[in-house]
């Protein structure tokens, strides 16, 4: 049966909120597209007008089919080359969906992202439509063809799983973005003992090159052995220019909701550093380094004014 106007418009005004699910769900922009994209197929050769609520009919959809694709996730990961982290969303991007509550503007954030990837697809299902959605039990119960008492119960393990990943209290934005800038002045100086000094103890960098851009295979764990890594990432050099395709412009922006360091080459995001903020120091350092993962970045980037770089690196 064909849709009607009405039919394409009702899909198209829950397309934004089932882009952030998909988003959150997936830790992948592109695949969260894909997925919405399948929901409107199914959309289409259902019968709507039988549909009775069609926000529920296609949250439905989309989490089966996300759940499907974690699965399948899984094992592909396996045989990713070296880290795998989420692509990183920049300031203003609409998937990153709503942010009216703490809890929301946690459940997108970096970090949360990349405990989320510890947790089973329906722990996962559970923890962002209860967290970052306000869906009830009951409705998510529906959802995810589970009883309301189980997704109580897989919530609040969930909600420890992330709670425990997330022990230290974050500062403010303001001060978040004045240690950034700090940080990079420290790296830039080359002297170790001061990016030291603005680490945690255990603290960890991260990076994902995907295999298409060199990024150590492993973390690198502990303050000492992260400002080593981080005074020789922002020394320049030949070879890293020729690299990234020419000398890249750093810029102190948001990811996720959160500070970020963001280097440009010729308006394309070539690399996107966002950082762990807490009271104690610097938690982590996640790079988004791999090329298939910073379109939507850059496309991103090259719809808003940045300003001046704070400086020119590489």
């Amino acid at each position: 049966m064909a849709l009607t106007v009405n039919d394409v418009d009702r899909f198209t005004a829950s397309r934004p909120r089932l882009e952030a699910i998909a988003y959150r769900l997936l830790g992948s922009a592109s695949e969260a597209e894909d997925a919405v994209q399948d929901t409107f197929l199914r959309w289409q050769t259902a019968d709507v007008d039988r549909i009775e609520v069609p926000e529920a009919w296609l949250t439905k959809v989309l989490t089966n089919l996300c759940l499907n694709q974690l699965t399948s996730a899984r094992a592909r990961r396996e045989t990713y080359v070296g880290e795998w982290l989420p692509e990183p969303l920049l300031a203003g991007d609409p998937m990153l969906g709503p942010a009216d509550t703490a809890e929301q503007r946690e459940s997108v954030s970096y970090a949360v992202l990349t405990l989320l990837e510890r947790l089973t697809p329906n722990e996962r299902a559970v923890y962002v439509l209860r967290e970052a959605f306000a869906y009830t039990h009951r409705e998510i119960a529906e959802i995810l063809d589970l009883t309301e008492s189980a997704c109580q119960q897989i919530f609040h393990r969930a909600k420890k799983h992330v709670a425990d990943g997330r022990s230290r209290t974050e500062v403010d934005e303001a001060a978040a973005r004045r240690i950034v800038e700090e940080f990079l002045a420290a790296a830039t100086s080359g002297q170790t003992d001061l990016l030291v000094q603005m680490l945690t103890k255990d603290a960890v960098s991260i990076g994902d090159g995907g295999g298409k851009v060199p990024a150590r295979a492993k973390a690198f764990e502990g303050a000492v052995a992260v400002a080593k890594f981080m005074r020789g990432l922002f020394k320049p050099s030949q070879a890293k220019r020729s690299l990234v395709g020419g000398s890249a412009e750093v810029y102190v922006t948001t990811a996720n909701g959160a500070p970020a360091v963001v280097a440009v080459v010729d308006g394309r995001v070539v690399g996107v550093m966002c950082l762990e903020i807490t009271t104690e120091g610097i938690v982590a350092f996640r790079n988004q380094v791999n090329p298939d993962k910073l379109h939507r970045a850059t496309g991103r980037w090259a719809a808003d004014d940045h300003g001046e770089p704070l400086y020119t690196a590489f």
